[in-house]
């Protein structure tokens, strides 16, 4: 069962297969989703200080009735934060919003602020400065694992150039009808895992009717094709559901793609609209 697999990162940090997302769950909400979730056997819990949800993603955890050591959490450092000392403030921050001693693995969540992400200023030397706040706790004892977030081959290369301690991860769109082949080749080959957020395009992949027709050559959902891609890629994709009946079936992926419908999945043309989540600069292309 795919919710009992793990990998294994570079630092030797083991991290479920599987993820639970929590984008544009509330605070109110989000602990009952991560209580269902822990329930159906769910161990890896991704948020963010962008989503605004750290509290109640710690207050689900209080909740779920497991050890904090059974449980993977992860947290991203808001993409504005380019000095050592705001990301220090702000890892302390999350540490104290979650109510957690240690968080498995933080982020930075962009290489640009959110509203420059379209700009030339890569903010090499800000990102310097974070990841140098990152390294730090790391190695105090804060954070069990460090990595990036949307990080492009020559951010992620800037990164590589003046670390000490270099990223295990980098959590980038990655879905079929959109596989950045040549990033997830770079980052393989640093021993970088490649998270794979929004494994179903953000509900555009539903709409396509060719991934459709192959969902049901298998006999399974879309998302559950999605997902099933994702991993037989070698990424870690993070579905994101408040449904416990989506939950479940996002985790019933005990099936295979045949090498010639993999081809296939991964050379479709690539969606050109995201629909509402365009108005996201990492969405829009614009």
């Amino acid at each position: 069962m795919i919710l009992q697999e793990k990998y294994t990162l570079s630092n030797g940090v083991q991290i479920p297969k599987l993820g639970l997302g929590t984008w544009f769950i509330d605070n109110e909400t989000v602990p009952q989703a991560i209580q269902e979730a822990v329930k159906l056997g769910y161990r890896h819990i991704d948020t963010a200080q962008a989503y605004q949800n750290e509290e109640g993603v710690g207050e689900g955890i209080k909740k779920a009735g497991v050890a904090r050591e059974e449980l993977f959490i992860t947290t991203k450092l808001a993409a504005e934060i380019k000095s050592y000392d705001e990301a220090t403030k702000a890892i302390d921050e999350s540490l104290d919003k979650l109510g957690l001693e240690y968080i498995d693995l933080m982020i930075i969540h962009s290489p640009k602020p959110w509203m420059e992400y379209h700009e030339e200023d890569r903010h090499f030397d800000g990102n310097i400065e974070a990841w140098r706040a990152l390294e730090d706790a790391y190695k105090a004892g804060k954070i069990k694992a460090i990595g990036l977030s949307n990080f492009k081959q020559e951010d992620v290369s800037n990164i590589l150039k003046n670390c000490t301690i270099e990223p295990m991860v980098n959590q980038i769109l990655a879905h079929i009808t959109n596989t950045p082949k040549a990033l997830i080749q770079y980052c393989k080959d640093n021993n970088i895992l490649v998270q794979a957020y929004s494994p179903i395009g953000h509900g555009e992949l539903l709409k396509n009717e060719a991934v459709g027709s192959i969902a049901d050559k298998y006999g399974v959902s879309i998302p559950q094709l999605g997902i099933r891609y994702d991993l037989q890629l070698g990424l870690l994709p993070l579905p994101k559901t408040a449904n416990p009946k989506h939950m479940a079936n996002n985790a019933d992926v005990d099936f295979e793609i045949s090498e010639e419908d993999m081809h296939t999945l991964y050379n479709m043309d690539p969606i050109q609209d995201y629909g509402e989540a365009s108005v996201f600069p990492v969405y829009s292309g614009k």
